[in-house]
């Protein structure tokens, strides 16, 4: 009975020693200044070259282990970058834990939104970003990156605004233009519909409000079927105008 006692707690002695070691090691790898370097230009015409050598000086003189170098030709306002994906693929298995860049912009120019996302996701699976030329942007100290991503998501949410703002400003300009909006199968049925109205004798505004469209442009259309009252025959062929 006490040679069972005695191996059950050797057992449990053995399981509590191999997760204190296994967390020794999480926290070893997490502490350990593990980098990967990430360079891109968008031409030809430019050379790399004079990103590489600073940047990995600079790593050296943080301390950093440098474990691999991913660099490409490509726009940054593409997301869909070889060498990008293979690097944050590497981020996602645990290979490094910061990435040094030259600026910001060489890691993405998609705008602020999507930059800030990228920051994020990175942000959640343990990877800071250093910025050479950019001292500011150090996501290495966990205040910096709170303030910066707080400032970034303000930023890409006034940039939000923006977009959408001009996006209404332009449908407003077309809708009093007199463009319909929405699909030409949508827009060729309802001007069916209106002349067919128009040939029972419905007056231009009448048929405007109807529809919840402008009487202009009934009355553009009823023009384009032959300024009268048109046949059947006569409002398809105007349609296809």
């Amino acid at each position: 009975m006490e040679t069972r006692k005695k191996i059950k707690q050797m057992k449990t002695a053995a399981i509590i020693d191999v997760g204190q070691s296994y967390k020794k090691i999480l926290n070893a790898k997490k502490n350990s200044k593990i980098a990967a370097i990430y360079l891109r230009v968008s031409t030809e015409k430019q050379t790399i070259e004079n990103q590489r050598a600073p940047l990995i000086q600079f790593a050296i003189n943080r301390g950093y282990n440098v474990i691999g170098i991913y660099q490409e030709t490509a726009s940054g306002k593409k997301s869909d970058r070889e060498q990008l994906n293979r690097m944050l693929s590497d981020a996602h298995k645990g290979s490094f834990n910061t990435i040094i860049v030259w600026s910001l912009d060489r890691l993405s120019r998609e705008g602020l939104l999507k930059t800030m996302r990228l920051l994020e996701h990175l942000s959640d699976i343990g990877v800071s970003v250093i910025s050479y030329t950019e001292q500011y942007l150090d996501t290495t100290n966990e205040l910096v990156r709170n303030i910066l991503l707080a400032v970034l998501s303000t930023l890409a949410k006034a940039e939000r605004e923006k977009i959408s703002e001009r996006t209404r400003a332009g449908l407003e300009r077309l809708r009093k233009a007199g463009k319909r909006l929405g699909r030409p199968a949508a827009h060729a049925q309802l001007r069916i519909r209106v002349l067919n109205l128009l040939n029972r004798g419905k007056s231009a505004r009448e048929v405007a409000r109807m529809h919840g469209i402008s009487h202009t442009i009934v009355n553009k259309w009823f023009k384009e079927c032959g300024n009268k009252r048109g046949t059947k025959k006569q409002v398809k062929k105007s349609v296809g105008k």
